[in-house]
């Protein structure tokens, strides 16, 4: 080898490289703008998990699956709650309700049936904080949480509203977007 130092001069800037367009690739570089809306209104199939949030994709998957393939159902849109900041909250405490947005109401007979094995709800409409990312897989999910929670609590803080509920995260997979919902009081 002639020359050590320029071969590995090389290769930190390969490696920079596929960094930086692998962050670009997955949204890193775009802006962040939120909205203040009505939201909510969604009936979502879900199951409780009290620890790690990075078990939410196996379980959202669970309930996921469980529906096509037991139920016949097949939803586009999977969603978590999360009722507690991994920053103040131990990871073996935090909570979250994980699951998926229905694209068509239930019958009572599905209602009764999915009952037996995960939990129901109607996500109530409230005042929230909005914005969308891009999603192009499991990397979009951690740029997003990087990138999207620090720019969200930002935009509360400087607008003078009060974070007044859970964060709500949508995997909308036909529209290939991650939807942040924040509940807030307005001042």
């Amino acid at each position: 080898m002639k020359n050590p130092v320029k071969f590995l001069l090389t290769i930190v800037i390969a490696i920079i490289v596929i960094i930086t367009a692998t962050y670009a690739y997955y949204g890193g570089f775009r802006s962040v703008n939120f909205e203040v809306k009505e939201a909510g209104g969604e009936t979502m199939v879900y199951t409780d998990l009290t620890g790690d949030y990075g078990q939410t994709a196996l379980y959202m998957d669970t309930v996921y699956y469980t529906l096509l393939n037991e139920y016949g159902i097949a939803t586009t849109k999977g969603a978590g709650i999360y009722y507690d900041n991994p920053q103040h909250v131990e990871k073996s405490k935090l909570r979250s309700d994980i699951g998926c947005l229905l694209d068509s109401p239930l019958d009572s007979l599905k209602t009764a049936q999915i009952s037996s094995k995960f939990k129901i709800k109607t996500i109530p409409q409230k005042t929230c904080t909005v914005t969308e990312f891009p999603f192009k897989g499991f990397m979009s999910v951690m740029v997003g949480i990087i990138k999207i929670y620090p720019a969200l609590n930002n935009y509360i803080e400087e607008n003078g509203y009060k974070a007044a509920g859970p964060t709500m995260e949508i995997y909308d997979t036909p529209n290939k977007t991650i939807i942040y919902r924040q509940e807030i009081e307005k001042p």
